[in-house]
């Protein structure tokens, strides 16, 4: 019989000291539950992914000092499997170590290495080419860091026949991946018979998040045991010949409850892993901005949420009362600040530059840009961070305002589609029913940037729910116009959105980073040329693109 313990830890990027100290902390505890092993997440040492810090040689000098630090300060407990970046006559290594009495026994170097997505690990490491089984409480325990599950082959190949697989992990969000990781490890432990121990980081760093959701895979396939998500989670597991026991978890989140508890983890550590202790946000009255503030107050509370609702002439007397209503259902501060004035003399000091011309585009987006000073007037002054209120289809066809609406230092919302703020919107309000955070008329009112007389969006882009589909065929799923069309999409529509996804990509360059909870996000994810006459597409770069 081997207890295992299963150290989903929420580190931070260059944190070595942090990273050590909580480290050292978890394995004491599991040492109390009676753990003889506690594994912790990929690169944990250094926070994952440290990107451009591994090719300093000082940083990688450092984490193997923090390393032998560890090594050290858990000689006393359980053995202890963790992931840092190793060095050889050959490289870089993305590793995994075996500490023990003190010292480090034993070093694996991750063999499949992922440059896919948001992965660029072969810019960094070099791949290892050895596998390693340990022994611990009696029993085999092999080593393996996240990718080495996704291939057949090394590492797995010649782990046939041990207990236990231990798969320390990065491994980060998106919808519908826990489904995916777990036809992977049933695949490994089918194959090498053993009990296959994942252990996932948890946490925002930048865009990306890790969701945790550690889990014990049986030999048969099966999951035997697992982790929370989206939480700090130290799960103690006992393996012997009758199978995995452990305390029972809550079942994991699936849905908008999944994606929400996904942008909201996201957001409040993007925030506090940068020093911020407030944020501050544009409030409309529409669905994106309540969102947005419903998410930052859940994330860091209400007293360090700031709202500035900002009517123009042309914003309803509703919206401005949905906004002031929104913001006294989460209790967080607001100031409603009229730019009718700045508006005006906008437009006073342009005249003669603009004489001759018909109001349009131009003047609708100066009060966006108007709103985005003030927010970061006020961000100045106070020293909060202004989250952006935009979602992916306004940032996939150019619906938005560079240095007006998408001015921020985040963005949460800005991989999740219209259709499904309203989706999680709805899941958000349902959880306090006596009090939901987003008033009903925000959710029933027709979306409206309200720069004009009775605009509306469908003035300028098709439907959501006709838009939204075609975005995750060309975006996410790669596909060419006659492949969407035959999707079943109109025609004209698929072009018109192609061509407008294509000439705003100028526009998500300067963009603020955002949670990414899609397969492909726009940013790491999605690394399209600005400059690009690719047949179908039409100049990127032509044209102002989009209203705010």
């Amino acid at each position: 019989m081997v207890r295992i313990a299963l150290g989903q830890l929420n580190t931070t990027v260059g944190d070595l000291d942090g990273n050590v100290a909580r480290m050292a902390e978890w394995a004491t505890r599991a040492t109390k539950a009676g753990a003889d092993l506690v594994c912790f997440p990929e690169l944990a040492i250094t926070g994952y992914p440290p990107e451009d810090l591994v090719l300093r040689p000082e940083f990688v000098r450092d984490n193997l000092a923090a390393l032998d630090r560890l090594a050290r300060a858990t000689a006393a407990g359980c053995e202890v499997i963790v992931g840092f970046v190793d060095r050889s006559d050959r490289g870089i290594h993305n590793a995994s170590a075996w500490l023990r009495d003190g010292e480090v026994a034993a070093r694996y170097h991750k063999i499949q290495l992922p440059n896919y997505g948001v992965f660029d690990e072969r810019r960094y490491f070099v791949p290892g080419t050895a596998t390693y089984r340990g022994e611990v409480a009696g029993e085999s325990v092999a080593m393996s860091v996240c990718e080495d599950a996704w291939h057949e082959g090394l590492p797995f190949s010649e782990y046939e026949g041990v207990r236990a697989v231990a798969n320390i992990n990065g491994s980060p969000y998106h919808r519908q991946k826990t489904g995916e990781r777990a036809d992977v490890l049933r695949d490994r432990a089918r194959e090498t018979g053993a009990w296959i121990v994942y252990v996932n980081a948890v946490g925002g760093q930048d865009e990306l998040i890790f969701d945790g959701g550690s889990m014990v895979v049986a030999p048969d396939g099966s999951i035997a045991c697992r982790a929370t998500t989206f939480d700090e989670d130290l799960l103690v597991v006992e393996i012997d010949a009758k199978g995995c026991r452990a305390e029972e978890r809550p079942a994991w989140p699936t849905g908008p409850e999944e994606v929400y508890r996904a942008l909201t983890l996201g957001t409040g550590d993007y925030v506090r892993k940068n020093g911020f202790r407030e944020v501050v946000i544009g409030l409309s009255g529409g669905v994106d901005s309540a969102l947005v503030a419903t998410i930052a107050t859940d994330a860091l509370g209400p007293d360090a949420v700031h709202v500035l609702a900002m009517p123009s002439p042309y914003s309803s007397p509703e919206s401005v009362e949905d906004a002031v209503d929104c913001a006294r259902r989460l209790g967080v501060r607001i100031e409603e600040i009229e730019i009718t004035d700045i508006f005006d003399a906008y437009r006073k000091t342009l005249s003669n530059a603009f004489a001759g011309t018909e109001e349009g585009l131009a003047e609708e987006n100066i009060q966006a840009r108007i709103r985005g000073n003030l927010l970061m007037a006020m961000s100045n002054k106070f020293g909060g961070l202004v989250l952006a209120t935009g979602n992916k289809s306004e940032y996939a066809v150019g619906f938005s305002t560079l240095y007006g609406d998408m001015a921020g230092g985040f963005a949460p919302i800005k991989d999740v589609p219209k259709t499904l703020v309203y989706e999680v919107c709805a899941w958000r309000d349902a959880q306090t029913p006596d009090r939901p955070p987003i008033p009903d008329r925000v959710l029933s009112k027709p979306p409206s940037a309200e720069l004009r007389p009775g605009q509306l969006d469908t003035d300028s882009l098709p439907p959501y729910q006709a838009l939204d589909p075609i975005i995750e065929a060309y975006v996410e799923d790669d596909l060419g116009v006659d492949e969407i069309v035959a999707r079943g999409h109109d025609a004209d529509v698929v072009r018109r959105v192609v061509r407008m996804i294509d000439r705003a990509e100028y526009k998500r360059r300067q963009a603020a980073p955002g949670v990414k909870i899609t397969p492909k996000a726009f940013g790491r994810d999605r690394r399209m040329p600005i400059t690009n006459r690719y047949p179908g597409s039409g100049p990127s770069i032509g044209g102002a693109g989009g209203v705010p």
